[in-house]
């Protein structure tokens, strides 16, 4: 079955095939999809992928992250491709920019290329993507998150005790009016982490946890909650904050001392991540730290084993535990104190 054949079956010609598979900002959506379902229905393979799946591999690992501008999963690719590398594989990396429909494109590659293997840190509804792929033949293994069935391995980190941690700090402190600023709550990490944040108010009377919603968790979008958050009278306003990641607790932080709010004296602000810039911050920023790229490493090298039929004799889920690193953000004028899970 070859590239006539497709361009016959979509009604198109075989410039139009070869530009919707390998160019595809250069031909319509429309015509994109038209080729991509005729070449699934043709079983259709591209040359490149065809002389590496004759020579009995593919020699790729696909992997999905949900944003790579954020420096957490790009430590994750990092990660991946250390454990790839070092078996002679490359990872095919695709990023979903908070994008569900991105996120199926690239899990729709995964399968055409036929990857060897998949790397999947989801941001939407996956499910039946990954079972196309397990019909194929293909082994998942899921990067910071878990599958809610079990019966996917999964590499994550215990989001519960990271949110309750870093609510912990907060009360440990003296804050008592709260608030949690992140994605939405479908997002499985977010959720979790909103969690171990209510788990921890909920044991000391008298404080409040006020959830506050964002589909984009950039730092502009932080910038503007801070300062919405700071025009708000002093006894309405939250004076401890817990954010979803630090990209947005950077924002916060820019957006409370652009409007003459003084962090951590009026307000305690916790971000999650720990990313580079998080330490050089303007107020350099407490956040719960995950180790990213040991996790994509780790995920990586139990990958690896399922493919080599080896994967009988690792772990199916491994759970990493969260440390709290101590910055000015919430104790003026500390240096960096690690607080452990």
């Amino acid at each position: 079955m070859g590239i006539r054949d497709v361009a016959a079956r979509a009604g198109v010609s075989i410039s139009t095939v070869s530009n919707a598979l390998n160019r595809p900002q250069l031909v319509s959506e429309a015509l994109v999809d038209r080729v991509r379902q005729a070449a699934d229905q043709l079983g259709y393979v591209p040359l490149q992928a065809a002389r590496q799946l004759r020579a009995g591999r593919s020699g790729l690992l696909g992997m999905t992250v949900i944003n790579i501008a954020n420096p957490f999963f790009a430590e994750l690719v990092a990660g991946a491709e250390d454990a790839a590398s070092a078996s002679g594989l490359r990872v095919l990396v695709g990023n979903s920019s908070d994008d569900a429909a991105k996120e199926r494109d690239h899990l729709e590659l995964f399968e055409r290329v036929q990857v060897e293997g998949a790397l999947v840190s989801p941001f939407g509804e996956t499910g039946p993507w990954l079972e196309r792929l397990r019909r194929r033949g293909i082994p998942v293994v899921m990067v910071d998150s878990v599958d809610e069935s079990g019966e996917l391995p999964s590499v994550s980190l215990d989001d519960v005790a990271g949110g309750r941690m870093a609510a912990r700090h907060l009360l440990d402190i003296g804050r008592r009016r709260l608030a949690f600023v992140g994605a939405r709550e479908a997002v499985r990490q977010v959720r979790e982490r909103l969690q171990g944040a209510r788990e921890a108010v909920a044991t000391v009377p008298g404080t409040t946890l006020e959830p506050i919603w964002t589909e984009q968790t950039t730092s502009e979008r932080g910038i503007a909650f801070g300062e919405e958050l700071a025009d708000r009278a002093p006894e309405d306003r939250p004076d401890g904050i817990v954010t979803s990641n630090d990209h947005l607790a950077i924002g916060v932080l820019h957006g409370l001392v652009s409007r003459g709010v003084r962090v951590p004296e009026d307000v305690a602000v916790v971000g999650y991540d720990d990313i580079e810039f998080a330490a050089i911050a303007t107020v350099p920023l407490t956040s719960v730290r995950q180790p990213s790229r040991e996790m994509g490493r780790t995920a990586a090298e139990l990958l690896l084993a399922l493919i080599s039929g080896e994967g009988d004799d690792v772990p199916r889920h491994v759970v990493y535990q969260p440390e709290l690193m101590v910055r000015a953000s919430t104790v003026a004028g500390s240096s960096r104190t690690t607080v452990g899970g």
